[in-house]
């Protein structure tokens, strides 16, 4: 089955475009990319940031060639497709296409998938039973740098890593506060539980301008890349915020 193609982005850099979230569909099954389709187009066309389907692809191969072709803000991604399965097809979209934020939306959710799925970059990992609104807020959270996790898929993240000998939450929180203040802990929770930097400011009541501060020097003394590796390292340690 081939992939359907759309015009490339003209602004193929690695920083994504604000007058629209460009969204490229990948699942082998053409009734579930039209359904996806038909879920983003039926967003509130009253908003800001519009969402556009750029392009789609029926599998991993196909993803990853129209991903350097299109250069899309946002990758809808099924996990387990011929040729090439989500988890090679995440790293190798990532690396043909930097700024491309990746979300798995698959019926699977193993833990060991889960975690492969991360680690090869993947900005969030949903289930297909998501709700048509649920689904346009995250591509539109995931395009603005939050993490996207369902909330069964963080429990067994986080069982999974407890199994493979994770400090226990005592060891992680005084491991952790050895580096960061209470207030960039805080602020770390929050992360992992998918707010913006506007919702934390508003939660903690402090600046957003504060709140970049936070970030910055959690990733400096972390020594982590971005927020998605942020939010991992707070589940890794256990300090996800339930309240997020």
């Amino acid at each position: 089955m081939s992939s359907d193609s759309y015009p490339p982005n003209p602004h193929s850099d690695s920083t994504p475009q604000t007058d629209n979230i460009r969204v490229l569909i990948v699942d082998d099954h053409a009734v579930v990319r039209q359904g996806l389709r038909t879920f983003l187009e039926l967003q509130d066309e009253a908003t800001s940031l519009p969402i556009t389907v750029v392009g789609e692809a029926s599998n991993g191969s196909q993803a990853v060639d129209q991903a350097k072709l299109l250069q899309p803000d946002v990758v809808l991604l099924d996990l387990v497709m011929p040729e090439m399965d989500g988890v090679e097809a995440t790293s190798r979209i990532i690396e043909k296409s930097p700024h491309s934020r990746v979300i798995i939306l698959t019926s699977f959710g193993e833990e060991d998938k889960v975690i492969l799925a991360i680690q090869a970059g993947a900005q969030g990992y949903l289930l297909k039973d998501i709700a048509p609104n649920d689904l346009v807020q995250a591509v539109r959270e995931a395009y603005r740098g939050q993490v996207q996790l369902h909330p069964d898929i963080a429990k067994k993240l986080m069982s999974a890593i407890a199994a493979q000998g994770a400090p226990s939450a005592s060891q992680a929180r005084e491991s952790a506060a050895a580096d960061l203040t209470e207030r960039e802990l805080d602020v770390l929770r929050l992360i992992a539980g998918g707010m913006s930097n506007n919702e934390i400011a508003e939660k903690l009541v402090i600046s957003e301008k504060t709140v970049k501060t936070h970030v910055s020097n959690i990733l400096s003394k972390l020594h982590l890349d971005d927020r998605t590796q942020a939010a991992i390292y707070a589940l890794k340690h256990n300090l996800f915020s339930e309240d997020a």
